[in-house]
């Protein structure tokens, strides 16, 4: 018998430290409500395309706390990234990311300081107004079972961290901006 383990992650550099600020990083985001948690699967698109757009920079912070994620574009049948999380001079947290296309559809794949990997699979896309939201599960892990990144206008990405922790419900938005790689000045696209 299997079991599920237990990740020691948060997607895309959102770091160590999640019950400390999870309710100024709430506070702090000007997300629009949060999309259906499962969406049928049949809604999920059936190629890498329509997250093209992640390519680039994405940068946001929140209780003195700095993430940042970097994608690179769309190449091979894969989307590749990393996320770092930076206090002060210190880093808290990094990731290597990918969005891959398996047999059973697209899945996210992160793995926390370059070890054990978990995949969350894509169940949904969806449209919110100019919002493209696009919504990965993974039920078998413990926090958390949904990630949901929102596209937002003029530059803007919404990372969503969803599920159970300690018996409750825990939902963390993380704001995020388009930003040049080099300079980190915001880019609005």
């Amino acid at each position: 018998m299997t079991t599920a383990r237990t990740p020691r992650f948060i997607p895309g550099a959102l770091a160590a430290g999640l019950c400390l600020f999870a309710a100024a990083a709430v506070a702090q985001a000007p997300a629009p409500a949060a999309p259906p948690a499962s969406l049928p699967a049949a809604a999920a698109p059936a190629s890498l395309e329509p997250l093209a757009w992640l390519a680039g920079c994405w940068q946001g912070t929140v209780n003195m706390r700095d993430f940042r994620e970097q994608w690179m574009p769309l190449r091979g049948g894969m989307l590749v990234g990393v996320g770092h999380t930076v206090m002060g001079d210190r880093t808290q947290n990094f990731e290597y990311l990918r969005i891959e296309r398996r047999p059973d559809g697209v899945h996210y794949v992160v793995a926390p300081g370059g070890k054990g990997e978990t995949a969350f699979r894509l169940v949904g896309q969806d449209r919110d107004g100019d919002d493209e939201i696009f919504t990965f599960n993974n039920p078998r892990t413990d926090f958390p079972q949904t990630i949901i990144y929102r596209r937002g206008s003029k530059g803007r990405l919404f990372a969503h961290v969803e599920g159970k922790l300690d018996g409750a419900d825990k939902r963390i938005i993380y704001p995020m901006r388009r930003v040049d790689c080099e300079s980190g000045e915001n880019i609005e696209k």
